[in-house]
């Protein structure tokens, strides 16, 4: 029987940041489920594409590539442009995934205390995570409109946007350096602003048919963590494990799909529990 409810094939997916460890994974997905993908990234470097998407895996009528700097307006409109004269039709789907954060392997300088954190260092991570965020919905949002077709949004939060960093957590690295690692006010602060961004414009273009939603996941394991972060982190986890990279997939697939057709303004959490105590 076919799927009907959860069906994205020839929906047009943007998936930003799409290189990365998540994001890469959202847009496998979305392909292997008959979609056409254009990853959007920062540097589209040959062997990097290569690396995370072979050529004798995609077909290139599916799967396409576009340098984009999202605090960056015009790369946004310029890919945009491209990608339409590619497939030529706006996007149904946009996955807002691009984005920076400050994880325990990172210098002091960006990682102190927030008395003397630094103000560019702060700007950097709102740009990136919050504007650029705001900058896609703009200029994905007018094209769906102008196309008349509708279409979901979905914004990556993060549970550091709905609460605030455990610092308890990051605790060993001063006792084993004698340098305090903080998690930084910058990714929160951020994250946090993704929320009420997602619900003002569920409102603004709900009568419109583009639905906007945020999706929160959390402890994602990668490979350069250490054991003790590991550890003190999955002790406060419900589930007592670190995420998989592809966890989300599901869930952006609900958030793209009929499933969640009168479902906007919401926040979908994936995070082992996280938020449950």
């Amino acid at each position: 029987m076919e799927d009907k409810l959860f069906n994205v094939a020839g929906k047009i997916v943007i998936v930003t940041g799409g290189l990365g460890q998540i994001g890469k994974n959202m847009a496998r997905e979305f392909y292997e489920r008959g979609a056409k993908v254009a990853v959007f990234a920062r540097h589209v470097n040959p062997e990097k594409v290569q690396a995370v998407f072979p050529k004798e895996d995609y077909a290139e009528d599916r799967m396409k590539f576009y340098a984009v700097d999202i605090n960056k307006k015009a790369t946004i409109e310029a890919a945009l442009d491209a990608m339409e004269a590619d497939w030529g039709s706006a996007p149904d789907v946009l996955i807002n995934n691009a984005g920076i954060d400050t994880q325990p392997s990172a210098p002091p300088e960006v990682s102190g205390p927030f008395e003397n954190f630094p103000e560019e260092v702060f700007r950097e991570v709102v740009d990136t995570n919050l504007v650029g965020t705001f900058l896609c919905c703009q200029a994905v949002g007018k094209r769906m409109i102008k196309a008349g077709k509708g279409g979901s949004i979905i914004n990556v939060g993060s549970i550091y946007g709905m609460l605030s960093p455990i610092q308890d957590i990051y605790k060993y690295k001063e006792e084993r350096t004698g340098i305090p690692f903080i998690k930084p006010v910058a990714y929160s602060a951020a994250k946090s602003g993704i929320y009420n961004l997602t619900r003002y414009l569920a409102t603004y273009w709900g009568k419109k048919g583009i639905r906007v939603n945020t999706l929160t996941p959390a402890g994602v394991w990668r490979d350069t963590q250490d054991e003790t972060f590991i550890a003190n982190f999955t002790a406060r986890m419900p589930m007592g494990r670190m995420s998989h990279e592809d966890e989300y997939n599901g869930a952006v697939i609900f958030l793209a799909s009929d499933a969640s057709s009168f479902m906007t303004g919401s926040n979908l959490v994936i995070d082992g529990g996280w938020t449950a105590w």
